[in-house]
Order: structure tokens, then C-alpha cells, then sequence
């Protein structure tokens, strides 16, 4: 069985439904074998701008992935991130936390930003 982690855009753009190449992808990916994953932090991202008659729908169709959680290991390597490219790159915490899970876990990530993600160490999707 094959995995992939979300990036919250790529989240965005799939409840949004505005970007037919993404939804076609994201159809490959769900009727495939693969384990569709995220992070805590995009699902924080996530939540903060949803709208009120898009609760329940969100909380729904995030119940049909599974969450990976952050532990000790994922949150040295992000702070190892930060500092090797806070600066150089911008990366931010989010995305520190984000591109460290998949680091970790050996997951590639699917993202459409990946300016955000210059670490050599991850696959991206």
C-alpha cells in the first residue's frame, strides 16, 4: 500500500473544487490503493477558515483520511528545518511540521507550493 500526506493547499483546492487538475489527481489517488494522510497542522490551517454551513462537511470528509501525529522526532526535525532554512528560504513552522512528518515517515508530499518545501530529504507527489 502506497501513502501520501496532504499539504492544507492541496486541501484547499480539493473542498474548493476549483482546480480540475487537482481533482482529477486527487480521484487517481482515492481510487487507488493509496492511504491518504495529513498532518495535525493542516488541519488547523484548515479549520480556521472554515465557514459555519461548511462545518460539517469538512469534519466529514477529514473523518475519510487519517491524521499522522506530531511526536519529539518530527518536532526536532522541524526545528532542524527552521534553522537551516527560516532564513535562506522563509519556511515557516507550519510548513516545518508539515514537510518533518513526511521526513519521518517517509511519505511524499503532495503540495502545489513547493517553494515552501526546499529540503532535499522528502518526495514530493
Amino acid at each position: 500500500m502506497n501513502a501520501v500526506l496532504l499539504d492544507s493547499d492541496i486541501v484547499i483546492e480539493i473542498l474548493r473544487d476549483r482546480d480540475p487538475a487537482i481533482q482529477s489527481r486527487w480521484a487517481e489517488t482515492t481510487g487507488s490503493d493509496n492511504l491518504v494522510l495529513y498532518s495535525p497542522v493542516t488541519a488547523a490551517e484548515i479549520w480556521q477558515g472554515v465557514r459555519e454551513n461548511e462545518r460539517e462537511a469538512v469534519r466529514v470528509w477529514f473523518t475519510a483520511l487519517t491524521c499522522v501525529p506530531i511526536d519529539a522526532t518530527i518536532g526536532i526535525r522541524a526545528g532542524e528545518y527552521l534553522q537551516r532554512f527560516r532564513r535562506s528560504h522563509g519556511v515557516e513552522m507550519s510548513d516545518a511540521l508539515i514537510a518533518a512528518t513526511a521526513s519521518v515517515h517517509g511519505l511524499p508530499l503532495w503540495t502545489r507550493n513547493k517553494k515552501h518545501y526546499p529540503m532535499r530529504d522528502i518526495d514530493l507527489y
